[in-house]
């Protein structure tokens, strides 16, 4: 083992806990986001965006938080693991995404939207990078569907 294989590893699996843990925060209920998800065309600037988060998401924001929720703890956990990390990775960077283009305009403090995007980045190098050590998807005995 490198210590390039390391830090990778433990690299991938921060990221898996920074995802399990806004899981984490929907897992007692999702019902404090509807203020938030029912807001988010009020404030989102983004032509389009703007459009799709009125029509679309506000209405239904159980399904969408619901949904969020599911997303993030399966990234989360499959990250941790090591299992498909380029395949979750991408799943990864649509979640920041979101959080980058939707919920970073809900924080009145600009400073503090850094974190949204620092996510998207962080997820992006996940695509490129090899899943390092320790990973379950090295060993041969994991299906090949869930090998990075």
């Amino acid at each position: 083992m490198r210590p390039a294989d390391l830090w990778r590893g433990v690299f991938r699996i921060a990221v898996g806990v920074f995802w399990l843990y806004f899981a984490s925060q929907k897992w007692g209920g999702v019902g404090w986001m509807r203020p938030l998800i029912q807001d988010a065309p009020g404030v989102n600037p983004i032509p389009g965006l703007h459009e799709l988060l009125a029509v679309v998401v506000a209405p239904n924001w159980f399904a969408f938080a619901i949904a969020e929720a599911i997303i993030e703890t399966v990234v989360g956990l499959l990250l941790v693991l090591g299992l498909a990390t380029r395949r979750v990775a991408v799943l990864g960077l649509l979640l920041a995404l979101n959080l980058a283009l939707v919920v970073a305009f809900e924080v009145p403090d600009i400073g503090s939207r850094w974190i949204y995007y620092l996510a998207v980045l962080v997820n992006a190098e996940l695509i490129l990078a090899d899943e390092g050590w320790p990973s379950l998807g090295r060993y041969r005995f994991v299906p090949a569907w869930l090998r990075s």
